[in-house]
């Protein structure tokens, strides 16, 4: 790499939920460091804002409204990349949602919900790319997941099954697809995003408020290792990465 070459010169990068929060974060390191990105999000407004703040620095962007419940949306988005670009190097799964109650408060729509955008939507994301990875028998699949799959506590119990669902079938296609995918899970403790504010159960909402208060990381830690993962070699797969506030429990 000659010194003013960067980092992902020439990467064609697809990412949902990019609008704000840990999407934003990684649209903009991303293209700071020379990829071409594709924004996916639900509001239009934003990811117009986001596009052109990319653009004012110089960098390569694309975006469509995009609501990871709807698989067309999902298609449509790495069309996108395609028509722009001509390839497709990596997808960014990281639209997410999260309703934390007991099990027993029988939040049956919450539950819906999470398993909508969580494990519906990021099996719609692959789905669409895969096809475009395997023409071009490279490619690489970013999940973005949580430590609440990994420390199961009371309140998250569906929320945090989603997450694990996810890495479930990524270990499974990780194996199948024999080296020509690479599988990258990254999954972050407290962050400071605006993901709080969808939390339904206010009981939830303000305990999570407090502990972001308390501790919450920059969403540039999760973006850092997701570039961190990309710039890899492509014999070199980056596994599952935990990142969280290093007083978190």
């Amino acid at each position: 790499m000659n010194s003013t070459e960067k980092k992902l010169s020439g990467k064609v990068v697809v990412i949902t939920g990019a609008s704000s929060g840990i999407g934003k974060a990684i649209a903009l390191k991303l293209a700071e460091n020379g990829a071409n990105v594709v924004l996916g999000a639900r509001r239009n407004e934003k990811l117009s804002a986001l596009a052109n703040q990319i653009k004012i620095a110089n960098g390569k962007v694309e975006y469509t409204v995009t609501d990871v419940k709807k698989k067309e949306d999902l298609v449509n988005l790495v069309q996108t990349a395609i028509k722009a670009y001509g390839k497709l190097d990596v997808i960014i799964n990281n639209a997410g949602i999260s309703e934390l109650s007991r099990i027993d408060d029988l939040d049956i729509e919450g539950w819906d919900e999470m398993i909508d955008v969580n494990i519906k939507g990021v099996l719609y994301g692959i789905a669409a790319a895969i096809p475009f990875f395997k023409e071009q028998k490279s490619g690489h699949i970013i999940n973005i997941i949580s430590t609440s799959g990994i420390k199961i506590v009371p309140m998250q119990g569906v929320y945090a099954g989603t997450k694990n669902a996810i890495r479930t079938i990524a270990e499974a296609f990780r194996q199948e697809s024999n080296g020509e995918i690479r599988i990258t899970g990254i999954s972050p403790g407290v962050v400071n995003t605006e993901f709080v504010d969808n939390i339904k159960n206010d009981t939830m909402k303000s305990v999570v408020k407090e502990n972001m208060k308390k501790m919450a990381i920059s969403p540039d830690a999760i973006a850092n290792a997701v570039l961190y993962a990309i710039e890899q070699p492509l014999d070199v797969e980056i596994g599952d990465i935990v990142i969280r506030p290093s007083v978190q429990n």
